[in-house]
């Protein structure tokens, strides 16, 4: 039987360290090839993005120091480092222009994330960005205290906010919250603070949205028939 099923192998002798004796076992022989491993360079496209130039308004001023950005316009001035894989360059025409410092992966990467920054510096310098909140719900409004936005979401107590600095804030019709300012970075990271405290729930939603937030609905459950 053990022949039967060994026949297409081939049966040698070893020692097994369990057992203490020698044992039949079927061990199938294959010719042993060497695979060889040949290295290729690999080619990143240039980003869509990163490659265009981005233009500098004549009432902003560009310091360019080594791998340090500074940006000052009529609303602030902005500053930002940059990592060894991208460099900056101003052009004879005005206009900056962020480059690969490498053929990697990484710096193909990093080439369109530090076009879009150095961008939003430069308009939020020169225009500002701003963010729209909306309050849905019953008894959901918000007021300016100083530099504190106060809102009353349903909460025991009434919600106090610090508006950090470099951010303009107005409320609207008691509902409405416009967050403004020069560093896009910032002005979305404090609209986010604040509709983290109420995120519009799924079934009526009720909370705090963005202005052009979509909110899907669920179907609430309905009452069993008699």
């Amino acid at each position: 039987m053990v022949s039967s099923l060994c026949y297409p192998l081939q049966t040698c002798k070893l020692r097994s360290a369990f057992l203490g004796e020698r044992s039949g076992i079927c061990i199938s022989s294959a010719p042993v090839t060497h695979v060889g491993f040949t290295r290729r360079n690999i080619e990143c496209k240039e980003s869509r993005i990163g490659k265009q130039p981005i233009e500098v308004p004549k009432n902003v001023t560009i310091i360019l120091e080594g791998q340090s950005l500074k940006v000052k316009g009529p609303l602030g001035e902005l500053s930002q480092n940059y990592p060894r894989e991208v460099k900056v360059e101003k052009q004879e025409s005005g206009y900056l222009k962020v480059n690969k410092a490498f053929e990697t992966r990484r710096a193909n990467q990093m080439h369109g994330l530090f076009r879009t920054l150095t961008d939003n510096m430069i308009v939020g310098v020169s225009k500002g960005f701003e963010k729209r909140l909306q309050l849905v719900g019953v008894g959901y409004r918000a007021m300016l205290e100083g530099r504190d936005l106060v809102l009353s979401l349903g909460f025991s107590h009434p919600v106090r906010m610090a508006i950090p600095k470099g951010i303009q804030v107005k409320v609207e019709e008691n509902t409405r919250i416009v967050v403004s300012g020069y560093d896009k970075c910032a002005i979305g990271q404090f609209a986010a603070s604040v509709r983290r405290w109420r995120p519009p729930e799924p079934y009526k939603g009720k909370g705090v949205r963005y202005a052009n937030e979509v909110v899907r609905l669920k179907e609430g459950k309905s009452a069993k028939k008699k």
